[in-house]
C-alpha cells in the first residue's frame, strides 16, 4: 500500500510540475510523470529506511516515508529541469 501511494504521489508531483509550474517544458508530460514516479519510489523505498524514518514497507500508512517520497520526487523533477536548461539535453 505504501509503495503505491509513493508512486502515485510522485506521479502527481510530476504532473503538477509540468502543467502548473512549467518544469521540463522541453520534455513531454510523460517524462515528467515518470521522473516523479521514480523519485517517489526512490525516496519512500530507499531513502526513508536509510535514514531510519521507517522500517520495511508494510500495510500500515506511514507519513514520514511519504514526505521523503514527495521531497525526492520534487528533487528529481528540479534536477531534470535544471539539467535541461543547463546542457540543453
Amino acid at each position: 500500500m505504501n509503495i503505491a501511494l509513493w508512486v502515485l504521489a510522485g506521479a502527481v508531483i510530476g504532473w503538477i510540475g509540468f502543467t502548473k509550474i512549467g518544469w521540463n517544458d522541453g520534455r513531454s508530460l510523460v517524462i515528467s510523470i515518470v521522473l516523479g514516479t521514480i523519485g517517489g519510489f526512490f525516496g519512500g523505498n530507499i531513502l526513508a529506511p536509510m535514514f531510519a524514518a521507517a522500517g520495511p514497507p508494510s500495510s500500515d500508512f506511514a507519513m514520514l516515508p511519504m514526505v521523503f517520497a514527495v521531497v525526492t520526487a520534487l528533487a528529481f523533477i528540479v534536477v531534470a529541469d535544471q539539467s535541461l536548461k543547463r546542457w540543453d539535453l
